[in-house]
């Protein structure tokens, strides 16, 4: 919640409520706020310029805070944040110096851009300008009231402050700095492990596997090897204490002050208005079984079946909650639509129209009998997906990239400009399309804008990672309505949209030579 808020108000306008957090809660803050990906669904990294600014907030609040603050979270964490913004060296290894024969030696180090100045027994030297001074303040205050926090910092900023060693070219190994980040990063995947987060890799490897189902095979396929895992290392997890998870998720109580009165609730009521106004909490939490007005009827299969599965038992409804999550974290820790990370909305509409595709497309060799209310009692959501996702892969993407290939052989066009890049759209779209991820050519359909807009927004939604279908199918395909909105598309959750998708695909040809 504490993130959200950030998120929503922006953190340089947060300083006093994250001057009331706990440091656990900041350091599980750190973890959501601190690292940034270059793009959806690949590793993520620590971001030095939101630890600089992390830093001045902390330091508004005045450096005894912001001490106390860093002084509470993981120190490998500070000494990797400021090791990417200074350089520490020990000040007698930087300084003049007479030989034994009376010569005079001044070492030839110079700050960079001229920022650098001496912390007690070190030399501390910018790498980068921005957050200087906060650094230096909070390096004055710990070097003058936490001596011992303060030369564990340095020595740690010290050892990743050495130069490269030698190419010798016999050996690949990472340099401290790499090795420490590389710490790091799984020291971080595996406290967010713990609290069911997928991790990126993870999340890539299950949705690659997912779209090699062999939907043409006598039997069921096993079980998901990822999911598995993750579902096993959930089980044998030690459940956090809940009277410390308790105390810990409470803000800090003034010094001196008296217990809530009974009747608080009038006031958390109207933090939680004040939230719900900001855009921080929804009005109503995304469930599986409650679809959104208007989208009950396509996501009417699954919602009838975890209805089912609900009224058999707990136990069997729990399971598919668990499976449920699972997937909608893998689809936002590793997939992208429209060349961006999912919302977690988003990611929850997207699993349960995969799940709904996935029972409509279930292969009947597969079952004894046919599939009845109460096959969820029996089956898990992670194979429905799997083949929901698989049909999505071959019969949306695939097929949209495939018949696109077609189209650009035989069209031509009479400005040299706008065929040269066709001919461009076609070779990179069929590199792409032999590799199985037709949406890596993406950027080369900007072509067909110039032929046709309304089909080229229609042409990205239907050849990405997560297929959609595009409202601008409607307007290239005779609609008076030549405008539409980005953000105007619907997740695939019925085979009528597909057929509706080939139908479009097949009308391309006619679209781009009008």
């Amino acid at each position: 919640m504490l993130h959200r808020v950030i998120q929503s108000c922006g953190l340089e306008d947060c300083g006093e409520l994250v001057a009331l957090a706990t440091p656990d809660q900041l350091m599980r803050v750190f973890d959501l706020d601190l690292w940034r990906g270059d793009r959806p669904g690949r590793d993520e990294r620590l971001d030095a310029h939101r630890f600089g600014i992390w830093l001045e907030v902390l330091m508004e609040s005045g450096a005894t805070v912001a001490a106390q603050k860093l002084l509470g979270v993981d120190i490998d964490l500070v000494i990797a944040g400021l090791a990417q913004h200074v350089l520490v060296f020990d000040r007698a290894a930087v300084s003049s110096f007479t030989t034994t024969d009376g010569e005079e030696v001044t070492p030839s180090r110079r700050p960079r851009d001229g920022l650098g100045c001496e912390v007690g027994d070190y030399l501390v030297e910018a790498r980068r300008t921005d957050s200087w001074d906060a650094i230096v303040a909070v390096l004055l205050f710990l070097d003058a009231e936490h001596q011992d926090y303060f030369n564990r910092l340095m020595h740690g900023c010290r050892s990743l402050s050495n130069s490269a060693p030698e190419v010798d070219g016999f050996h690949d190994v990472l340099t401290d700095r790499e090795q420490d980040m590389f710490d790091l990063a799984f020291d971080r995947e595996r406290r967010r492990e713990k609290h069911g987060y997928v991790t990126p890799a993870q999340a890539r490897a299950f949705l690659q596997m997912a779209r090699q189902l062999q939907l043409g095979h006598d039997t069921t396929p096993p079980r998901n090897p990822v999911a598995g895992a993750y579902f096993r290392a959930l089980e044998w997890t030690a459940p956090v204490d809940a009277d410390a998870n308790h105390e810990s998720s409470r803000l800090p109580a003034a010094s001196g002050s008296r217990p809530a009165p009974a009747d608080c609730a009038d006031a958390i009521a109207v933090v939680v208005d004040v939230l719900l106004e900001a855009g921080v909490l929804t009005q109503q939490p995304r469930a599986l079984l409650d679809g959104p007005q208007g989208h009950a009827p396509r996501l009417a299969r699954i919602q009838a079946h975890m209805q089912f599965a609900r009224d058999c038992g707990h136990a069997a409804y729990s399971m598919r909650t668990e499976e449920f999550a699972y997937l909608a974290n893998t689809i936002v820790a590793g997939c992208s639509i429209q060349a961006r990370p999912f919302t977690v909305r988003e990611a929850s509409d997207a699993a349960a129209a995969i799940c709904n595709l996935g029972l409509e497309n279930w292969p009947t060799q597969w079952l004894a009998e046919k599939a009845g209310e109460d096959f969820l009692v029996n089956h898990d959501l992670i194979s429905v997906f799997q083949v929901g996702w698989t049909v999505l892969h071959a019969d949306v993407s695939m097929y949209a990239a495939e018949r696109l290939i077609q189209v650009l052989t035989d069209l031509r066009n009479d400005d040299r400009q706008i065929q040269v890049g066709l001919d461009a759209l076609r070779i990179e779209m069929a590199r792409h399309w032999h590799d199985g991820a037709p949406w890596r050519a993406r950027d080369a359909l900007d072509v067909i804008v110039l032929l046709d807009m309304p089909a080229w927004a229609a042409l990205l939604g239907l050849i990405d990672e997560c297929p959609v279908i595009h409202a601008a199918i409607g307007a290239s395909r005779g609609s008076r309505t030549r405008a539409v909105s980005a953000s105007a598309f619907e997740f695939i959750s019925e085979n009528r949209q597909i057929a509706s998708i080939h139908e479009f695909m097949e009308s391309l040809p006619k679209t781009l030579r009008c």
